[in-house]
C-alpha cells in the first residue's frame, strides 16, 4: 500500500526491488499488488509510475480505493492467494488494519516518524530507535529498526524506459508536429558528457500547477542572474514524469501564465537542438534540411516511413503497412527522389543521399530539449528518471518545499528552498483538514489565502531536512521572493564551497545508512512464513 508520487519512488521502488530479490521473480508463486490509497499531493498519474516498475504485477489507482476498503472490491475484480502481507509504505496507517484483516493476511508497516495501531499491525519496520521508545514496552516485540529508505534512493540506478501515461521517457518522446523519435534515450549525451568539473545547478519548480506557476518562472529568472555573473554555470530541470513538456513549457509563457505578467519574471520558449548546432522548433530542420514529409528510423512524417540502420536494405511502408510498387528500396536511388515525389521542393536530390539518411545523422541520442529565455540562457530539460544521477552531481539546487527536500537531503545535494507568496492562494498542498477545505470548489481560493498566512504565520520549518534536524540547515525563503537577492544567497555559496560542502555534512547527518529495503524486505518474508491468524 502506498500513496503519494513521493512515496512510489523514494519507498516503493527500492522495496519491490529488495522484495524480489528475496522472495524471487517467480511470478506464480509471488505476485506483488500495488493499492494506491488517496494522497493531497498526487498528480494523478502515480498508478502509471507504479505500472513503470518491473517488479510490479498489478496496480490499482487511488480513485477506486474506496470500495477496497469498505467491500474488499477491487476496480478489476482481483483474486487473491490465500496467503499474503500487506506492506504499508505510506498513506494512513488505519488502512492495513481494516485491508489485512479483511485479507487475512499479516500486516507490515513501514514507519519513519510515528507508529500508530500497534495493537493490531502485526509487526513495524521503524527508521528510529525513538519510535518504539514511544510504544509500551508489552508491545516492544512487533518493532525492528530497518533504517531510512530515503536513504535507498543513493543505491537505485536510473530507469531509462519509464513510460508514464503520454508523457514518454528515454523510449518514445512526443516532440512537435508529428516527429516521433522512437527507441530514443535523449538523455544519454548528456548524461554521458557531463564533466564533474563541470558547475551545475538544478531548478525543481515542483509537479503541480500550483507550485509550477510561481516555480518555473521565478527559477529561471534566478537562473538568469547567476549566469550573468557566472557564464559557466549549467542550469538543468529534472522534469518529473508526471509533467509533459509542452505543460512545463506554458508555465514560462506568459501567454499562459499569468503570474509572469504580474511579477515580471522571466519567460522561455521550449526549443529542440541536435549536436549542439541545429534548433527544431515546429517546422523541423535537421542538418539544414526542412523535413516535412519523411520517416527515418522512425520519425513519422506525412505516412512515409523509413527504418533500419541500412539505406541500402530498407523496407518501405505506408501508414497501413502496404508496401508501395513506386516506393520499392530498388526505386529510391538518389536519381529517383526527385521533388515531386517527396514535397515539399527543398527536398532536393542531392540534399538527399542515402549517405545522408543514415541513422547516425539522426540520432534520438543527438537529440537535446531545453528552455531558453529571451537573454539566451538555456536550461536543459533532464528527463532521465528518476535523476539522482544528475541530482548527485549538482553543487547546488534550487527547490520548492515537498518530497524533492527529502530526496535531495538523502543524497546530501546543498539546496536553497524557495517558498514564494507572491500568489498566496496558489498553495493548496496541505494534508489533512486544511487540504481538504481548500480544494473546495467557489471558497477554495480564499480559504487558502487565510489557511497559508495562518501557517506562514507559525514560523515553521517546511524543508525535510530541516524538520529532521529540528533546525535550519538548509536556508528557506519564504515571502514575495524576488529573483536577484537569491540569486545573491546562491552565488555567496559558489564563491564559498566550503559552506556548500558544511551543507553536505548536515544533511549527511540526519538521515540514516542504505540497506533499510532489504531489511523490510526480510521482515515480510518472516510474516509469510507465520500461519495466518
Amino acid at each position: 500500500m502506498s500513496n503519494g508520487p513521493g512515496e512510489l519512488t523514494t519507498w516503493v521502488r527500492p522495496v519491490v526491488k529488495a522484495l524480489r530479490q528475496t522472495l524471487g521473480n517467480d511470478r506464480s508463486l509471488l505476485r506483488i499488488s500495488v493499492v494506491l490509497s488517496p494522497c493531497p499531493h498526487a498528480t494523478g498519474k502515480e498508478d502509471a509510475i507504479a505500472k513503470s516498475y518491473p517488479e510490479v504485477d498489478r496496480v490499482q489507482a487511488a480513485e477506486d480505493f474506496l470500495p477496497f476498503l469498505l467491500w474488499g472490491k477491487t476496480a478489476e475484480n482481483w483474486d487473491w492467494h490465500p496467503k499474503g502481507v500487506v506492506l504499508f509504505l505510506g498513506g494512513d496507517q488505519f488502512f492495513p488494519v481494516v485491508i489485512s484483516k479483511r485479507l487475512g493476511y499479516r500486516s507490515v508497516v513501514y514507519a519513519e516518524w510515528d507508529a500508530r495501531w500497534y495493537r493490531w499491525i502485526d509487526h513495524f519496520g521503524v527508521m528510529k530507535p525513538d519510535i518504539i521508545a514511544q510504544v509500551p514496552k508489552n508491545y516492544a516485540h512487533k518493532f525492528t529498526i530497518v533504517g531510512d529508505l530515503m536513504a535507498e534512493i543513493r543505491g537505485l540506478q536510473v530507469n531509462k524506459g519509464l513510460q508514464v501515461a503520454g508523457s514518454q521517457v528515454n523510449q518514445e518522446l512526443q516532440v512537435t508536429q508529428g516527429l516521433k523519435v522512437t527507441g530514443s534515450q535523449i538523455a544519454s549525451l548528456t548524461e554521458d558528457t557531463l564533466e564533474h568539473s563541470t558547475e551545475v545547478i538544478a531548478l525543481l519548480p515542483g509537479s503541480k500547477p500550483a507550485k509550477l506557476a510561481q516555480g518555473v518562472p521565478l527559477s529561471l529568472a534566478i537562473a538568469e542572474h547567476i549566469h550573468r555573473a557566472r557564464p559557466q554555470t549549467r542550469f538543468v530541470i529534472p522534469v518529473a514524469p508526471t509533467i509533459d513538456l509542452k505543460t512545463l513549457a506554458k508555465f514560462a509563457n506568459r501567454d499562459h501564465n499569468p503570474i509572469i505578467n504580474k511579477t515580471g519574471w522571466s519567460e522561455a520558449q521550449l526549443i529542440y537542438k541536435v549536436d549542439n548546432d541545429s534548433v527544431i522548433n515546429p517546422g523541423l530542420q535537421v542538418n539544414r534540411l526542412q523535413v516535412n514529409g519523411l520517416q527515418v528510423n522512425g520519425l513519422q512524417v506525412n505516412g512515409l516511413q523509413v527504418t533500419g540502420s541500412n539505406s541500402d536494405n530498407l523496407p518501405y511502408r505506408n501508414a497501413k503497412g502496404e508496401q508501395p510498387p513506386n516506393l520499392q528500396p530498388a526505386n529510391l536511388q538518389p536519381a529517383n527522389l526527385q521533388p515531386a515525389n517527396l514535397q515539399p521542393a527543398n527536398l532536393q536530390p542531392a540534399n538527399l543521399q542515402p549517405a545522408n539518411l543514415q541513422p547516425a545523422n539522426l540520432q534520438p541520442a543527438n537529440l537535446r530539449l531545453f528552455l531558453k529565455t529571451p537573454s539566451g540562457l538555456c536550461v536543459e530539460l533532464w528527463q532521465s528518471f528518476p535523476a539522482y544521477e544528475l541530482l548527485s552531481q549538482c553543487c547546488l539546487c534550487l527547490t520548492t518545499v515537498g518530497a524533492n527536500t527529502a530526496e535531495l537531503g538523502s543524497l546530501a545535494v546543498p539546496m536553497i528552498v524557495l517558498l514564494p507568496t507572491q500568489q498566496l492562494d496558489a498553495m493548496r498542498a496541505w494534508d489533512g483538514l486544511p487540504g481538504l477545505l481548500v480544494k473546495l470548489p467557489g471558497v477554495g481560493s480564499s480559504l487558502a489565502k487565510v489557511i497559508n498566512w495562518l501557517v506562514l504565520g507559525q514560523k515553521r520549518l517546511f524543508a525535510w531536512p530541516n524538520i529532521w534536524a529540528k533546525r535550519e540547515i538548509v536556508p528557506e525563503l519564504v515571502g514575495k521572493l524576488e529573483p536577484l537577492e537569491v540569486a545573491q544567497l546562491a552565488l555567496d555559496y559558489l564563491e564559498h564551497p566550503e559552506k556548500l560542502s558544511e551543507m553536505r555534512s548536515h544533511l549527511k547527518s540526519v538521515r540514516g545508512k542504505p540497506g533499510a529495503a532489504q531489511t523490510l524486505a526480510q521482515l515480510v518474508k518472516q510474516e509469510l512464513q507465520k500461519d495466518v491468524m
